[in-house]
């Protein structure tokens, strides 16, 4: 079967095509996390992977991955198919990159393309995009004045050719990073993992007897285009506001503003009134404003379309050229998730009147990033080692928040073992936090508490990457908002510098609270059962229970029990029906 760009494909070709499509991307994955040395990775999957047409359009993504790689990658492989056309390109070349405005935002995050041949003619590309354990520079944070002090930059390079790797170029990014061999251990993952992908896809091609993939993306693209589409046409023309305000820097807060106006089957996102851009390291390019725009466009009206080029085309997104959200060279962008992983709440705040059957309220938004080293004179074994978490996401129509779980990030925390095999640190603390959620007839999400302290009496530091500390994530619809983070010292109790770093004594121990999500509805309106559970499974404490909810609970077990089963807990109904029905 000879498919040429005059002839349309065939719908059950492209429908088969389209499904092994995603079993190759999974099996890039896999071959990435399998292979990778870094817990960043290999763990935590910070990282994404997809295919791309002959021009650099993707086609599809691999099922893990975060909105802000892949995304941000997806229209970043223009740049690439830019500076490297198909007549400077052959077999065997790999291209690498983390400038922060061509792809991810953020120069950790390394971009890793590789060009796919068949019969000697360009077909294709895979790409993966990973947060490398070190790019040198500070550690990371948000303490940087100017992008030149966050680590070592890369243009789009060639880091192979057929006669094999590009050595200079390993030999200084080897020079540069505090975790040489995981950093490059990473890197030469991605390389095989494309290289997975690749291999597949010619295979495919064989099969079905097809001289490229073209034609047969643009209809996959087509169909998701038009999904989004008909779902924005669902909708009522007009403009959404909404603002919202992020922790920022020190005493300097952000203010993030949107309108969105949505007219026939298309809809524009203007950031216009949000602060100018900031002069630390919480800045976010526009590929990264881009990226969690369109995700939140697509969560919100179309989650199960197929994710694609295709469905960036219904969404104009702009931001004022030296906003945070629209940064400029050389701006430090380090730490741009701290306020770009804020953008999906603030959409869905301004889309909830338009959306038949509603939004989510805000979530913890921002993922909490801690770097942790260990690197003085006196380390036996300096370590240098990225640890992620998550608070609460905010409550649902007619579902409660999710405890502990990143959003709008896919992220996943490292197992306590991981960073206390790989270390001398110890979490001597790991739970859920109660009272954390914000309060609603379904509410938001819990927080988690997190202990840590190390063994010996070395000192050690930490960059704490976090944010609403200040500004907790609000409820929506008369839900209230969840609770503020906290970092703090354990044995004085006094809150620790956030976003730079922060320097601790061998015997010290740190303890990070994590914020909760904002509730949903009025919390008087939460069915009696459900505020019971939670009191029971640990999540609201009595004297919330009734302070918030208006539900009176009594417990009847032994003052001292460590296991309270549900039956010592009990109902006071009389005083229930007084406080809800006044």
């Amino acid at each position: 079967m000879n498919n040429t760009a005059s002839s349309a494909p065939d719908p059950i070709v492209v429908g088969l095509v389209a499904n092994r499509l995603h079993s190759l991307l999974d099996e890039q994955q896999t071959a990435l996390v399998n292979t990778a040395f870094s817990p960043v990775v290999r763990e935590s999957l910070d990282l994404a992977c997809a295919v791309f047409d002959s021009r650099g359009e993707m086609i599809g993504q691999s099922v893990h991955g975060t909105p802000g790689h892949i995304n941000a990658m997806a229209t970043g492989m223009a740049h690439i198919a830019a500076r490297y056309p198909a007549v400077e390109l052959a077999e065997g070349d790999v291209l690498i990159t983390n400038d922060p405005w061509m792809t991810a935002g953020q120069i950790n995050d390394l971009t890793v393309a590789t060009p796919v041949f068949l019969h000697g003619r360009l077909i294709a590309w895979f790409a993966s995009c990973c947060h490398s354990p070190d790019i040198g520079g500070r550690i990371l944070s948000a303490a940087a004045s100017e992008v030149y002090e966050e680590g070592l930059r890369l243009p789009i390079l060639k880091l192979r050719t057929a006669e094999g790797p590009n050595e200079v170029l390993e030999a200084i990014i080897r020079a540069n990073v505090r975790t040489p061999d995981e950093t490059m251990g990473d890197i030469y993952a991605q390389v095989a993992a494309n290289q997975v992908g690749a291999r597949s896809l010619c295979r495919l091609l064989d099969e079905f007897e097809l001289s490229d993939i073209d034609a047969i993306a643009a209809e996959i693209m087509r169909r998701s285009e038009d999904a989004l589409r008909a779902a924005l046409r669902e909708l009522p023309d007009g403009t959404y506001r909404a603002r919202a305000h992020s922790d920022g820097f020190g005493e300097q807060e952000l203010v993030l503003e949107v309108a969105v106006t949505i007219t026939g089957e298309q809809v524009e996102v203007n950031y216009a009134g949000s602060s100018p851009q900031s002069p630390y390291g919480v800045n976010v390019v526009l590929n990264y404003t881009r990226a969690y725009t369109s995700f939140a466009i697509k969560a919100a009206l179309a989650p199960d379309v197929p994710h694609n080029a295709g469905s960036f085309r219904p969404v104009l997104v702009s931001a004022p050229e030296g906003s945070v959200l629209n940064c400029v060279e050389p701006a430090p962008v380090a730490s741009r998730h701290l306020v770009g992983h804020f953008l999906p709440s603030l959409l869905f705040d301004a889309l909830r009147p338009a959306v038949p059957g509603g939004l989510p309220a805000a979530s913890a938004d921002a993922l909490w990033m801690t770097v942790w080293r260990g690197g003085s004179a006196a380390e036996a074994t300096p370590f240098t080692l990225t640890v992620f978490g998550a608070g609460g996401s905010g409550g649902r129509p007619g579902k409660d928040g999710l405890t502990t779980t990143g959003f709008p990030t896919g992220v996943r925390a490292a197992p306590t073992e991981v960073l206390e095999t790989l270390t001398p640190l110890v979490q001597g603390r790991r739970e859920i936090r109660p009272d954390s959620a914000g309060a609603g007839q379904q509410r938001g999400g819990l927080g988690q508490v997190v202990e840590v302290w190390r063994r010996g009496d070395t000192p050690w530091t930490v960059n704490a990457n976090i944010d609403r500390v200040v500004h907790p994530a609000p409820g929506a619809l008369g839900g209230a908002p969840g609770a503020r983070g906290e970092f703090v010292d354990v044995s004085t109790g006094e809150a620790l510098p956030r976003k730079q770093l922060v320097r601790l004594a061998g015997e010290s121990a740190v303890r990070l609270s994590f914020p909760g999500g904002g509730g949903y509805g009025d919390p008087l309106a939460r069915p009696v059962d459900a505020v019971l559970a939670d009191v029971v499974n640990g999540y609201v404490s009595i004297t919330e229970a009734w302070d918030t909810y208006g539900v009176a609970i009594d417990y009847t077990g032994a003052p001292d029990a460590l296991v309270r089963p549900p039956h010592t807990y009990q109902v006071d109904w009389s005083r229930t029906r007084s406080d809800r029905n006044p």
